[in-house]
């Protein structure tokens, strides 16, 4: 079975001495379950694997319940160490006090109990991670499935990535666009907004916040100010609330507005975002437009190509510490900026979606990039660039 690298460095923190929580954060459908069964059915030492929807009224005393469990099996069996492991953790209320306590009771008895919890992306780390345990823990994030990981353990084409994009459970259905599409809105998109954001955080106005989702997606790798927004969608609302409810996306690994590149902080954080999925397959089941109807207009074809690069660029700039920005001025566009410290790298996707940008050589005489690249131009393809080593632009 094909495992992802994070399996890698997870089995290696396992065998360390006890030192800190694992905790393995991502969207959904990205195979976080799936990696730490791979990981737990290798392991010498024995284990208690088990979840938080399994918890009554999301009672937090269920941690405790399971926890003296683990502590009865390490004593009763005379184990020398023990590997507790909580999926779904966030799905409790007030569940880091609880964890927190119990993990210092058992550094206070040199109790060898291990944990692993697993959870829903930044909502998870946000709202329990930093308030309560910090100094206790180490994320594992797991991104979407990228271009080399669907291609390796697949066979996914390039183009078939940039139109269905990185969803394992969802690849066996491509070719029948129709059950793909209902597999991805009734399996992935409506659990990740109903169960991991929802249930999760305070939002008033859910319907504004679907609405929003659908339209950001259609929108991936456009401009749109929340002023038009609000006059296309039914809900009443305001500017503030839909810019929350889109921080709410973007902690969910679902949806992001991209901030226009500036000299200073202020200026980018009062610009029009450009939207931008976390995955193109994202974009597609929010759309009636088949793979065919898409592939063979060069103008849909080329937003598609745009929004799986942006995705590549968004999903590993949290691990790789880089921020991604793009910048327009009047019709000329650069497709996105990223930022690593004082490096700067300018990327343009050659698409066929504009014609005669000057964008990046107005970006040259003001910002002075370390690096620009076109991609899908002669010197790197949109498959080569979708499958390098993106901590090699930081190089130059």
């Amino acid at each position: 079975m094909f495992k992802r690298q994070q399996a890698t460095v997870l089995r290696s923190r396992i065998d360390e001495p006890r030192r800190f929580i694992q905790v393995i954060a991502g969207a959904r459908q990205v195979g976080k379950s799936t990696m730490v069964k791979q990981v737990t059915s290798e392991l010498a030492i024995p284990f208690l694997l088990t979840t938080a929807e399994e918890a009554p009224d999301k009672n937090p005393s269920w941690i405790s319940y399971v926890w003296q469990q683990a502590r009865q099996a390490m004593r009763l069996n005379n184990y020398p160490e023990y590997l507790l492991v909580i999926d779904e953790i966030h799905k409790l209320d007030n569940w880091s006090e609880v964890v927190k306590a119990e993990w210092d009771a058992d550094t206070m008895r040199n109790v060898n109990m291990k944990v692993i919890l697993l959870g829903s992306s930044r909502l998870l780390l946000k709202d329990g991670l930093t308030e309560s345990l910090a100094g206790r823990y180490e994320l594992i994030e797991m991104e979407h499935w990228s271009f080399n990981e669907m291609r390796e353990a697949f066979g996914m084409s390039v183009e078939q990535y940039i139109y269905y994009g990185g969803y394992p459970g969802a690849f066996s259905l491509i070719g029948d666009d129709k059950r793909w599409r209902k597999y991805m809105k009734d399996a992935i998109i409506e659990p990740a907004i109903t169960k991991d954001v929802l249930t999760t955080k305070r939002v008033l106005k859910p319907a504004l916040l679907r609405q929003l989702f659908l339209l950001g997606c259609s929108y991936s790798g456009e401009l749109l100010s929340f002023n038009k927004i609000l006059g296309q969608l039914q809900d009443a609302g305001n500017t503030s609330t839909l810019a929350n409810y889109l921080q709410l996306l973007d902690e969910s690994k679902l949806l992001c507005g991209l901030q226009q590149y500036a000299a200073d902080d202020a200026r980018k954080y009062k610009s029009v975002p450009k939207y931008q999925v976390y995955n193109s397959g994202l974009l597609s089941a929010n759309n009636s437009l088949s793979f065919r109807d898409v592939y063979l207009s060069p103008e849909d074809w080329g937003k598609w190509v745009e929004s799986a690069v942006g995705a590549y660029l968004i999903n590993h700039a949290d691990r790789l510490e880089y921020k991604v920005y793009f910048c327009r001025h009047d019709n000329d566009e650069v497709d996105f900026i990223l930022q690593q410290s004082r490096k700067l790298v300018a990327i343009e996707v050659k698409s066929g979606r504009r014609k005669n940008n000057e964008g990046m050589s107005e970006f040259r005489k003001q910002f002075h990039p370390d690096v620009e690249l076109v991609v899908g131009g002669e010197a790197i393809t949109i498959e080569q660039f979708l499958s390098l080593d993106l901590e090699r632009l930081f190089e130059a």
